[in-house]
C-alpha cells in the first residue's frame, strides 16, 4: 500500500533533515508518495503569503503530513505559520514523546515521558490590544470543550499506550477561572478512566521536579503555554530538540514536525541533526498504523546514538547530517 504525504520541507536546515527523514523512510521499506509544498519564507518569497493556497488544499487532501522546521520572526514580520497551521486544521492536540536515548545525558536516566499540549486557544489565540499608550493586554482564553477534547485524547492515549497515570499541570491557584475551568474539566474526564491514575501539579512546582524528579511523569496534560514552555523543558532533559519528534493531530488531519528551529547560521552546511524529524517519521508511521517499521525506526536511532561517533555537533560528535542519516539506514 502506498501512502500519500504532503511534505514541507521547511526553512533553513529544514531541507537537508527531510532529506535525511525521506531517505529513512525509503529504506524501511513503506511506501510514500510525497506531495511537495512549501510554506514560510520560502513560501513568502515565492508566493508573497507564508502559507500558500495550495499547500492548505494538499494537506486537506492527504490528512497527513511531514513538515520541517519554519521561520517565526520575533517581534515583527508575518505570524507563526505553526500556529496558523493549528488554526487552519484545529489541530487541537500537540504530542511530544520524550525519551531517554542512547547515551545522550548522563544527569537523568529512563525518562519516559509524553507531553499532551491543548494547541487552539489559551494566550496563543493571538487576542490582544493596546488600551492605552504603553498598556497592551493579551487576552487568555480557555473553553470548556477545548479543555474536555484534550483531556479525552490524553487518557485515550493513556489507554492506548498502556500508560499508567495522568497529570494535569495548571496554575488554578492563581487564575481560579481560566485555569479552574482547565483542571475541572481534566478532573471530570479523569472518572471516566478508573484504571488510570491522575494527578495534577501547579506549574512551577512541576517544573522544579521535572528537573530534580523527571521519571515519576508519565503523560501530561496541559495548556497552550505550559505544554509549549515544558515541552522545551522536558527535551532538554534528554538531549534537546534536536533529538525529540512532535505531532499535531485533528478530527481529520495529522501535521508530524521536527519542534526546533530552521537554524539559518548553519543552513546548507550539511551538519544539522536529523533525529528529531525522523522520529517525528516515525509518530507519521504509527498514525498510519505501520507499527512494525516505526519501531524499527526507533530502534535504529537508540543504537545509532549509543555511539558517540555518530552524534551530530549540536550534541558534541563531529558527524555531520549523511553520516548520521547512512549509520541509521545501516542499523534499519
Amino acid at each position: 500500500m502506498a501512502y500519500k504525504v504532503t511534505l514541507i520541507e521547511g526553512d533553513g536546515i529544514g531541507p537537508e533533515i527531510s532529506e535525511a527523514a525521506v531517505a529513512v523512510l525509503d529504506a524501511v521499506g513503506v511506501k510514500i508518495l510525497w506531495d511537495e509544498q512549501i510554506a514560510g519564507l520560502t513560501a513568502v518569497k515565492l508566493k508573497e503569503t507564508p502559507l500558500p493556497t495550495e499547500t492548505i488544499r494538499s494537506i486537506k487532501k492527504n490528512k497527513v503530513a511531514l513538515k520541517g522546521p519554519l521561520t517565526t520572526q520575533v517581534g515583527r514580520g508575518f505570524s507563526s505559520v505553526n500556529v496558523l497551521l493549528r488554526k487552519t486544521f484545529k489541530l487541537y492536540a500537540n504530542v511530544r514523546p520524550v525519551q531517554s536515548l542512547g547515551q545522550l545525558n548522563s544527569h537523568y536516566k529512563d525518562i519516559d515521558m509524553v507531553i499532551m499540549r491543548e494547541n487552539t486557544e489559551d494566550l496563543y489565540s493571538g487576542i490582544e490590544h493596546e488600551i492605552a499608550p504603553g498598556v497592551v493586554e493579551s487576552i487568555k482564553v480557555i473553553t470548556r470543550k477545548a479543555s474536555e477534547s484534550i483531556a479525552r485524547y490524553a487518557f485515550e492515549y493513556a489507554k492506548k499506550h498502556k500508560r499508567k497515570k495522568v497529570t494535569a499541570i495548571h496554575k488554578a491557584n492563581i487564575m481560579k477561572l481560566s485555569d479552574g475551568l482547565f483542571l475541572d474539566c481534566a478532573r471530570k474526564i479523569s472518572k471516566k478512566y478508573p484504571g488510570i491514575e491522575f494527578d495534577d501539579k501547579i506549574v512551577d512546582n512541576a517544573c522544579m521536579q521535572l528537573v530534580t524528579r523527571p521519571q515519576q511523569f508519565d503523560v501530561l496534560l496541559l495548556e497552550n503555554l505550559y505544554g509549549d514552555i515544558i515541552s522545551d523543558l522536558a527535551a532538554g532533559l534528554v538531549g534537546g530538540l534536536g533529538v525529540t519528534p512532535g505531532s499535531n493531530i485533528g478530527k481529520k488531519e495529522a501535521i508530524f514536525e521536527a519542534v526546533h528551529g530552521s537554524a539559518p547560521d548553519i543552513a546548507g552546511q550539511g551538519i544539522a541533526n536529523p533525529t528529531a524529524m525522523i522520529l517525528s517519521c516515525a509518530l507519521m508511521l504509527d498514525h498510519l498504523d505501520e507499527k512494525k517499521a516505526a519501531t524499527k525506526i526507533r530502534a535504529a536511532i537508540t543504537a545509532v546514538l549509543k555511539q558517540k561517533r555518530n552524534w551530530t555537533r549540536d550534541l558534541g560528535g563531529k558527524a555531520n547530517t549523511k553520516q548520521f542519516m547512512n549509520a541509521v539506514i545501516k542499523a534499519l
